[in-house]
């Protein structure tokens, strides 16, 4: 069932315009599916529900809601067009609820783990993320290899967070308290005016 769903999502994603610039059903696989993939063990060792920030056409959300059947998703998108697609993709994944709107408009301090793939540059998507996770949750944010450490680190230090481990493209980032008083900042302001 699970290998199915996930082979029927990805043609979907890459059939459906402006879900993906990708159009080689094993680059769409490898980046799109395999990558996300790579997180499950981390977010499968942290409780609490899991949020997709930015989920666009579904990943990394999708591929890991299907993996970890017994935790909550939030797939979170701004585009309503992409919500459609999200709701009408997920349909038979009953671990998976689909909400459009923004970061900065979210609950703080509700989610176990925060994940964010090609949202924004790191640093700001860390910004975007940490608030929405509650102490001893983390955000796994899936990073390049010229991505600048110092201004994550930096960020989530801001955010009462660390930057717990940095291996294979994924930085993970530990909340240590709750949202300190400013965070979020209103919406646009962390990618107009970013931390770092």
């Amino acid at each position: 069932m699970t290998s199915q769903f996930l082979e029927h999502w990805l043609e979907e994603v890459v059939a459906t315009p402006g879900m993906t610039g990708i159009r080689d059903a094993a680059e769409a696989r490898r980046r799109l599916l395999d990558d996300a993939l790579r997180a499950a063990p981390i977010v499968g060792q942290v409780p609490g529900p899991v949020i997709d920030v930015g989920s666009g056409g579904g990943t990394p959300g999708i591929p890991l809601a299907a993996v970890l059947p017994t935790r909550a998703f939030t797939l979170l998108e701004a585009e309503l067009r992409k919500c459609d697609f999200l709701e009408r993709v997920t349909v038979g994944l009953t671990n998976v609820d689909v909400v459009w709107g923004r970061a900065e408009d979210q609950q703080t301090d509700a989610f176990g783990v925060a994940l964010a793939k090609a949202l924004a540059k790191p640093a700001t998507a860390v910004e975007l993320c940490l608030p929405l996770v509650r102490p001893g949750g983390i955000a796994v944010v899936w990073v390049g290899e010229t991505a600048d450490r110092g201004s994550i680190a930096a960020v989530a230090e801001r955010l009462e967070a660390v930057l717990e481990e940095d291996a294979d493209g994924l930085a993970v980032l530990r909340k240590l308290r709750a949202t300190p008083p400013g965070f979020p900042r209103r919406t646009g302001v962390a990618k107009k005016r970013p931390l770092a």
